[in-house]
């Protein structure tokens, strides 16, 4: 499952994983416990963590920069597949001011945590970076308060799929898709990811701000999920589910579900991500040469994709910020953002998506720019976890039971603020 392109929800973690992690800092070994000191020019070998089931993309990239500095060479250390046991790992670490991992290939919903916990060096003074060539919304996704804690590694924006064959003509709105399932027979017209999960939260934040919401106001700590635009964004998410629009399924669905629905030929629409194009085009998808790729349509036009991806920060531990600050540079350079565009890992390097090879091989990367181009991060914020429980809690029973949108706004809107308490 391609868990990097949403990466499951990052749930807080159980007070006794807290006091595990706390306790570490009294049984940590005295070589591996430091602040890594106030100087961000040291150099030397560093280790850069990152998830194992995206590794394989980072590998060549580490491979290059080990031959081209012998004396500053990367160690991977792959960490566990599921995103809350790598959180945790990391978490545990950092609150021992541990200095094992240099870099750390942070989920992007990750970011705002630990740059409130002081875990990250923000990329200031000597650690400055350029960013002016990285898509903009990939930036933003490593703000926090206003300051740049991490460098997008890469990044993720949502499709519109659809199957030519039950739906010919691309709709340039929510109206006209809605419109279009009146022609769809025999099948489900839009599958989506409605399970309680994150691609709950996700789905539910597209539709409130492709009707001109959000989820937080734009200080960051405000709910804006009880605005006039986000109810009505969420009461078509709800409207479209209960009048068929949606597929039943997609209350069980994750991204996989909703991939084999659409390989399959059982949905003449589907949401997901980038990944699921070489599916439904290789031998042996029902699909072959019916599919198209646009962006998410929301009330006026283009609709609004959740971004995801990896940021990359640096750990405020470590004791060789020059050559980690040097080798999260070189992660986004032309030749290795090339690379992750060649990999199925889109690149945060917005030039990629003009290149004409590239996109003769892979014909969705313009829909995906005007994606990424659209998109909006999820809330950059500590209490993340908190909030993405409250939408899941409160859309899914709007979804499923009679809760009334104002009723679950209003319950979102009072879980995310005691969170922020």
């Amino acid at each position: 499952m391609k868990l990097y392109y949403t990466r499951k929800a990052a749930t807080a973690l159980a007070a006794s994983a807290l006091i595990a992690g706390i306790a570490l800092a009294g049984c940590s070994s005295g070589g591996s416990s430091s602040n890594g000191g106030d100087n961000n020019t040291d150099h030397g070998p560093i280790t850069f963590a990152m998830g194992k089931n995206d590794t394989d993309k980072i590998k060549p990239v580490i491979e290059k920069w080990n031959q081209e500095h012998p004396d500053e060479k990367v160690t991977l250390k792959e960490l566990a597949g599921e995103a809350d046991a790598q959180r945790e790992t990391l978490v545990q670490a950092l609150q021992a001011k541990s200095s094992d991992y240099d870099v750390m290939a942070l989920d992007v919903i990750w970011t705002a945590d630990f740059a409130a916990n002081q875990w990250l060096a923000p990329l200031t003074g000597d650690l400055k970076v350029d960013t002016d060539k990285l898509l903009p919304a990939t930036v933003k996704s490593a703000t926090y308060k206003d300051t740049l804690y991490a460098v997008p590694q890469n990044t993720n924006g949502q499709l519109l799929f659809r199957n030519t064959e039950l739906a010919p003509n691309a709709p340039k709105n929510w109206g006209e898709l809605t419109e279009s399932c009146h022609q769809v027979q025999g099948k489900d017209c839009l599958t989506l990811q409605l399970k309680q999960y994150e691609g709950l939260t996700v789905n539910t934040a597209d539709f409130m701000s492709g009707w001109g919401g959000g989820v937080l106001e734009s200080d960051g700590t405000t709910p804006a999920v009880d605005s006039a635009a986000s109810k009505e964004g969420l009461q078509e998410l709800v409207k479209g589910y209960k009048d068929g629009v949606i597929a039943k399924s997609s209350t069980s669905a994750t991204e996989e579900e909703t991939n084999l629905a659409f390989v399959e030929g059982k949905t003449a629409y589907a949401v997901n991500w980038p990944y699921m194009y070489a599916n439904a085009t290789k031998e042996g998808s029902a699909v072959v040469g019916k599919v198209e790729v646009q962006p998410l349509v929301g009330k006026d036009g283009v609709g609004v994709s959740t971004l995801g991806g990896y940021n990359n920060g640096i750990s405020a531990f470590s004791k060789h910020k020059g050559t980690a600050h040097d080798f999260v540079e070189f992660v986004i350079n032309e030749e290795n953002q090339t690379s992750f565009a060649d990999n199925s890992f889109p690149p945060v390097l917005a030039s990629i998506y003009d290149n004409p090879e590239l996109v003769a091989k892979y014909p969705y990367l313009p829909a995906l720019k005007e994606s990424l181009e659209n998109a909006s991060p999820r809330p950059v914020s500590p209490f993340y976890p908190a909030i993405s429980k409250a939408i899941q809690d409160n859309a899914y029973a709007a979804l499923t039971t009679d809760k009334s949108v104002d009723a679950a706004t209003a319950d979102m809107k009072a879980a995310i603020e005691n969170a922020s308490k």
